[in-house]
Formats: structure tokens, sequence, C-alpha cells
């Protein structure tokens, strides 16, 4: 605890000290960042294969190309976004300039989960440099070698008041939130996110929640079953489904039900071979608990698919559970594995019904040709995002702000979005000393009828 309460101390002092508040700083910050990447790639490898067993191909696609990408990006247009922002300013202010500046929060704490360990705790940090704040990051206890090699990396690159790793269990994230710090990114379960909410609560500390929930692929009668099903196998099974957005459950129209499922074996065995379990490039559950966790969602329940499974090395096959219902055990909470339920449905309109049994999930994905259809589902269903045709490629695009809402999160990052993320949009006025005008004041004669005038013409 004492030595959590001098590290947020150092970095206050830091920040008061307006160091971070440059352009040039935040862009040679952000050029470390990547440098540090760089340098570490064969590590960052080697750490996430050691953890989850992720292939090559994953890592490049889920953890390190996201992060150069974001990366360059930032410092492409950070100068433009940190600059002021000059607004209308209405009749009654006659003389006067209005703008929006771009206030960092000062000490962010990020909290970071396991089943993306590198991409969620640096991340949110691309943020946090590029808005001229310092950063805690506390990694995940599952994940010890990215964790250890994260804190190694920050620390040959970044002072310690400045960008600082914390590791540990819950004792110690509970140590950091009871901490005076000025902002909270936290990604993890909608149970913890609440904890962590309450503990922002006491001191008013701002936070931004990216969570999750049970995200529906939605397949109508004329979608493209072919390429529905590889896209779904695709996104479900990145991972092995360890991903806040993978098609948690399928909705499927009854009378295409058959011919997806025999599609998506197929892609699924194209990726994986016949036994995923036996492929070296299958990723893993991430420890004991969860890989138990998840063989109790199989008991009495109707496997059309997989279900094999190897304690040794922590893995499960891609499953197929038909017959399911609201009630069964694995529709009470996110999977976050290789299991796929499948319910079925005759007409669009019930659709609704079943997503709010889990309602505002963080993702929806609805497969059709049909425009109108396409349009009514997102405009009648809640979500925080989602793909038309496709998975999981709404999170890919920079432009675009990711996070949930209710129970999915609350706040939105990548991009610009991480960089409004970690700063305050401060309003500021600056009035003219040229002229006054008089009627504002409440013993000018003219004062009635002028605002009468200004306000209800």
């Amino acid at each position: 605890m004492t030595e959590i309460q001098e590290l947020v101390s150092k970095q206050k002092t830091l920040f008061k000290a307006g160091k971070t508040m440059t352009h040039t700083f935040r862009n040679h910050q952000l050029q470390k960042l990547k440098d540090m990447l760089k340098r570490n790639e064969s590590n960052i490898y080697d750490a996430l294969k050691k953890d989850l067993n992720k292939s090559s191909y994953e890592v490049l696609m889920t953890e390190l190309g996201f992060l150069y990408n974001e990366i360059d990006e930032t410092m492409k247009y950070l100068r433009g976004w940190m600059t002021p922002e000059k607004v209308k300013s209405p009749t009654t202010h006659k003389g006067a300039k209005s703008y929006i500046y771009k206030q960092p929060y000062g000490v962010t704490l990020i909290i970071s989960p396991w089943n993306y360990p590198l991409h969620l705790a640096l991340a949110p940090l691309i943020g946090a440099i590029a808005g001229g704040n310092t950063a805690i990051i506390k990694p995940s206890e599952f994940t010890p070698h990215t964790s250890q090699l994260i804190e190694k990396m920050i620390t040959e690159t970044f002072e310690a008041k400045y960008i600082s790793v914390v590791q540990g269990e819950k004792e110690v994230s509970e140590s950091l939130l009871d901490q005076p710090l000025d902002y909270i990114f936290f990604t993890g379960s909608t149970q913890v996110g609440k904890k962590v909410m309450e503990k922002a609560s006491k001191q008013l500390i701002p936070v931004t929640l990216e969570l999750g929930g049970k995200s529906p692929c939605i397949v109508d009668s004329d979608a493209k079953i072919q390429l529905a099903a590889r896209r779904t196998a695709w996104g479900k099974l990145i991972n092995a489904g360890q991903t806040c957005v993978a098609p948690d459950y399928l909705l499927v129209h009854e009378s295409i039900k058959g011919q997806f499922i025999e599609a998506f074996k197929k892609e699924v065995e194209l990726m994986y071979t016949e036994n995923p379990i036996e492929n070296d490039d299958y990723t893993k559950i991430v420890n004991d608990q969860h890989f138990n966790r998840l063989l109790t969602y199989l008991d009495g329940e109707n496997i059309i698919y997989g279900g094999q499974s190897d304690s040794s090395r922590e893995k499960i096959n891609p499953t197929l559970i038909d017959n399911v219902n609201w009630d069964s055990d694995i529709m009470q909470e996110e999977i976050f594995g290789p299991l796929l339920p499948i319910m079925t449905f005759n007409k669009l309109e019930e659709v609704v019904d079943h997503v709010e049994h889990a309602r505002n999930p963080l993702a929806l994905y609805y497969f059709s040709e049909n425009s109108q259809k396409q349009e009514w589902v997102i405009k009648n269903l809640s979500f925080g995002g989602a793909c038309i045709n496709d998975t999981i490629m709404h999170l890919g695009n920079n432009n675009l702000p990711f996070g949930g809402i209710g129970t999915s999160g609350i706040g939105s990052y990548h991009g610009i979005h991480s960089f409004e993320a970690f700063t305050h949009r401060k309003s500021v006025v600056k009035q003219t000393t040229s002229f006054d005008l008089s009627f504002r004041y409440p013993h000018s004669k003219i004062a009635e009828k002028v605002l009468t005038k200004v306000f209800k013409k």
C-alpha cells in the first residue's frame, strides 16, 4: 500500500509540473512505445504462446498489428486532436470567442484482462499518453508471462513516475482503486466492473468500463450461408472464443438451420483441421478454472458437433450445442470459450425477445442480404457495436468508437475516441473588453426589451 501511495504521489507531482502537456513530449513517448514493441517482438510472441498458446497469426492480427496501427494513427493526427476547437458564440455573446480545450485528467489507472493481455493493456495506454496523462497499468495475474514482459518493457522504456506497471491479484487492484486517481480505465467482466465503479464512485473518479455480455449472431433465411458460416466460425474461434465481442450464441432462421450447421462444421475444419485440439495453432483456455467452468456448460446438453477436450493441453474443440433455451446454464452468463449454443427463429420480430433476455450486448452480428431488415435490426435492438454480414471487424476500424451500453460498458475508445476518453473537453469563453453590452445587467433600461427580442425571435 505504501509503495502504491508513493507511486501515485510521484505521478501526480510529474503531472502537475506540466511535463506531459506538449505535443512534442506526447509524440516522443508514443514513438518510444512503438520502438519498445519492435525491440521485443520475439519476446511478445513467446510470452503469448506460453500463456495462451497463441499462434503467430493471432498475435500479429489481434495484438501487435492493432497496436502498431493505433500508434501510427495517433501520432499522425495528435496535433490536430490537441488543438482547441473554436465553436460558434450566440448573439448574446457578441464580441466573445468560444473554444473547447482538451484537458488531460492526470494520473490514470488501466486495469487490463487476460484474454488479450498485451493489446488490452497497451491500447488504452496509447490514449492515456496522447491525452497527456501519466499511467499505472495493472495487468492480469492469469497471464503471468505476458504481464511480466509488459512490466519489464515499460520499466526499461519509461520512468516509473510517468508510466508504471503494478502486478498482483485482486488485493492489489483494490489498493490501487483506493488511491486518489484522476481516471480509471477498466476492461473485464461486468461483475468486476460493478465493483470498480463502486470504488470509483466513493471519490467521484470518472471511469471507462469496457465489459462484455452475450453477443448474438443472427443468421436470417436470405443470408449467404457458406460465407456467414465462415465469418461466424472465424469470429467465434479467434482466441478459442475468449473474446469480449465473440459471437456468444447463434440465432438462426429455422429454414436454414441444417444447412448452416453443416457449413459451420466445414469451415471449422478448413481453419483448424478435424480435431483442433491437436492443432498447435489453436489457442488454449487460459487456465484450469476457466477450462473446468466451460466443461460444466456441456453437462446434459445436446452436443451436435465437437465437445472433445484435453485437460493436459487445456483445450476444448469447437462445439455446437442444439436445443438450448434461456434456462440453460450456458445462457446465464458470457461463455468466453469455443462453445456455440444454437436457437432458432421464424420471424425477425422474435429476435427482439431473445436479445432482451441478455440485453445491451457489447456486440451484435446480423447476416442478411435485405437492406431493410438490416436497418430494422440496427434501429430496434440495443448493442454496443455491430457488424452486418460479418463478425468482429468493427473492432478494427479506429474511426469507430468501441464500447458498450448499459451492462456491457460505459464510454468508448480507439483512434480519436481513445484521446477523447482520456481528456476532458473544457469549455472556455474569451470575452472582449473593447465594449460592454449593457442589456445583460439588471440596471439597464433596455435589458428586458432586448432580451425578449433575443430569446423570442
